[in-house]
């Protein structure tokens, strides 16, 4: 876990103290690197380094190729240790530990059930051990004086034709720890719509959707999302930038005009999950830059969209969602006020009956009014 102290520049506010919302975390993606070290030497895989900071070396080099298909295959590791009731509970619970540490109040993780049946677990007993894991952190998180929230995002594999079968598993465990549903992995040419029987179930379940979109691919996937999958929110969604054109620029101000798309989007207040450091290493946003300053995340701030801050894969980053508030505070100048704008974006977009998430909204104002 990171542990590197973030200060605001300015105000010397440590980052870390203050409450936060994690809407866009893989639980695949957040692995400690000891942890997965012990966990393949228990079924006898072999890895890449036998030391921690080898390891997290070994998954930083590969995860910074500018490619998501290149970066999606650090995950044939992570899930290969994530196989047993033991391993994913495990890695469930330690999840939830580095999320309380780093100050995180509320907290979604997605998973692919699906990619965790190689050793005999069947669907429910995967999902039903991840939350025995989601649980124990809690207790955890509770016994060190720190409170935190967590929900599972039970997510199919976009490739796959499992759509239907994982939305009836998401609806079984409804109230058993899963708040919403997912869809994820290589976003080029697998569009939302192959997935639309599922999404027409949860629509008539009322289970809310996310969809990875705006990612790998432009406004065809966003606007499949949308139409196809009903999503809530879009998976960081940072291609929605397309949809917006420059008309002009003066020393103090940006003249842009919002294409239908990105409207409908602004309008309905749909959040965007970003997540800075992975839309770098994923060439995400290589139409703007290959900087975090080119990042259209301000942009899209500035024009009133729901912007969210997430981390992605905390492993495959090496970041914490303090870091990337940090990161984001340095590249272009935020102050308090906007890192509390973004989690109660983030409070806003949860998924969480409307009591709930008022709540949480309140402890954090009352978290940012202590700093």
């Amino acid at each position: 876990m990171d542990t590197t102290e973030y200060r605001l520049e300015g105000d010397g506010i440590e980052l870390r103290s203050l409450p936060k919302v994690s809407l866009h975390d893989h639980l695949d993606g957040g692995l400690r690197p000891q942890s997965l070290i012990e966990l393949a030497e228990e079924i006898d895989l072999d890895v890449p380094a036998t030391d921690e900071a080898g390891l997290a070396e070994w998954f930083s080099t590969q995860s910074n190729s500018g490619s998501l298909v290149e970066y999606l295959k650090t995950f044939e590791l992570t899930t290969a240790v994530m196989q047993t009731r033991e391993g994913l509970t495990r890695v469930a619970r330690e999840s939830v530990q580095d999320l309380a540490a780093d100050g995180v109040i509320y907290g979604e993780l997605r998973w692919a059930p699906e990619q965790h049946l190689t050793r005999g677990l069947s669907l429910d007993e995967a999902v039903e051990a991840v939350q025995a894991g989601i649980e124990q952190g809690i207790d955890d998180a509770r016994h060190q004086g720190r409170g935190i929230r967590i929900g599972q995002l039970v997510t199919a594999m976009r490739h796959a034709d499992r759509g239907l079968e994982i939305a009836e598993l998401a609806v079984r465990h409804r109230d058993r720890g899963v708040v919403g549903f997912d869809i994820a992995g290589a976003e080029a040419g697998f569009l939302p719509s192959r997935h639309r029987t599922a999404f027409d179930y949860l629509a008539g379940q009322f289970l809310p959707v996310t969809v990875h979109a705006g990612e790998a691919d432009g406004l065809d996937s966003i606007r499949s999302a949308l139409v196809d999958g009903r999503a809530l929110r879009l998976g960081h969604g940072v291609r929605l930038a397309e949809d917006l054109v420059i008309e002009r620029q003066d020393d103090e101000n940006t003249y842009v005009s919002l294409g239908q798309l990105a409207q409908w989007v602004r309008d309905r207040e749909i959040a965007l999950e970003t997540s800075p450091s992975s839309n770098l290493q994923t060439g995400a946003i290589a139409a703007w830059g290959d900087e975090l300053v080119d990042h259209p995340f301000d942009l899209l701030y500035q024009l009133g969209f729901r912007v969210t801050v997430n981390t992605d894969n905390r492993l495959q980053s090496g970041t914490s969602l303090t870091r990337e508030l940090a990161l984001l505070s340095d590249a272009f100048g935020y102050d308090l006020d906007d890192l509390e704008a973004f989690q109660l974006n983030a409070a806003a977009a949860a998924f969480l009956p409307l009591d709930d998430r008022e709540e949480l909204a309140e402890l954090i104002e009352d978290g940012f009014d202590e700093a």
